[in-house]
């Protein structure tokens, strides 16, 4: 086909070009001079011009870090801590699980980290957390209003948003601060612990102030105060005895009294401020 169409006659057309049959004949692979198809973008150094990506060559990059292709960073990087893929491992848990754990609450005891220890979840600190909020603030202006009607009967409902912030600021800051600030005292003293089993116990300690909130509408003084102080010690006694287990020494027993006073607390500032 090539020789075919160099036998037609061309000089008689005005403009015409002749071809240049011999350099296209010695040319490797009858391939056009200045028209070698090259790689893009070149391998800079060998390769073996296998294209993008090539073993040898640079060539162009691709949009993903150097940790590899999957796109996934590592939780062990400070990258990784901004991951929201590096913590999907931590609410990988089911209903039963969760009940489980939420049944364990309630009835104090020392054995919560073992039946955490293959899967720690912090699915439960988050909703426990947030639930807690929103029943403590309903429920706070609730009893408020109930008690302010006994004594007062022209006394009209209003909502205290104020409840709600105050709430949240409460719970979420004593949910994330107050492990983390024992993590990191029984690291410094030692002791190997982990700030994911942490949150997972202290989260679900909470649970129970949700169950006495609802009680804590009796318009009955004296009652609210019983239940606050059994619910705070009950919930004080489920994070002091799992503590318990890191602690090796009777030196250290001061950081159980802590930890105790401090969920006592939490359950008598619940009481006062929602439920005056």
């Amino acid at each position: 086909m090539e020789e075919s169409y160099t036998s037609l006659p061309t000089s008689h057309l005005l403009g015409s070009v002749p071809a240049v049959i011999n350099e296209e004949k010695d040319a490797p692979n009858h391939q056009v001079p200045g028209a070698n198809l090259q790689i893009f973008p070149p391998n800079n150094g060998g390769g073996g011009g296998r294209g993008y990506g090539g073993g040898g060559g640079r060539g162009y990059q691709t949009l993903e870090g150097p940790s590899g292709g999957d796109g996934q960073q590592s939780a062990n990087t400070w990258s990784g801590v901004f991951s929201i893929s590096s913590y999907m491992q931590y609410f990988n848990v089911d209903t039963d699980v969760v009940m489980n754990r939420l049944t364990s609450s309630l009835f104090p005891s020392g054995d919560f980290f073992s039946k955490i220890d293959a899967n720690p979840d912090l699915y439960g600190l988050v909703w426990i957390s947030t639930t807690l909020i929103f029943v403590v603030a309903s429920l706070g202006n609730c009893a408020t209003y109930m008690m302010r009607k006994r004594s007062d009967s022209s006394t009209t409902w209003s909502f205290d948003v104020s409840y709600l912030s105050v709430a949240a600021g409460a719970v979420y800051g004593y949910a994330l601060i107050v492990p983390l600030a024992f993590y990191f005292l029984l690291q410094y003293l030692g002791s190997n612990v982990s700030i994911v089993r942490f949150w997972c116990m202290w989260g679900y300690s909470l649970f129970v102030f949700i169950l006495s909130a609802f009680l804590l509408l009796i318009p009955v003084e004296f009652l609210r105060w019983t239940i606050i102080i059994l619910t705070g010690a009950a919930s004080a006694s489920f994070v002091a005895l799992n503590l318990r287990s890191y602690i090796e020494t009777n030196d250290l027993t001061v950081v159980l009294v802590a930890a105790f006073i401090l969920q006592l607390g939490l359950a008598i500032f619940i009481k006062a401020w929602f439920f005056p």
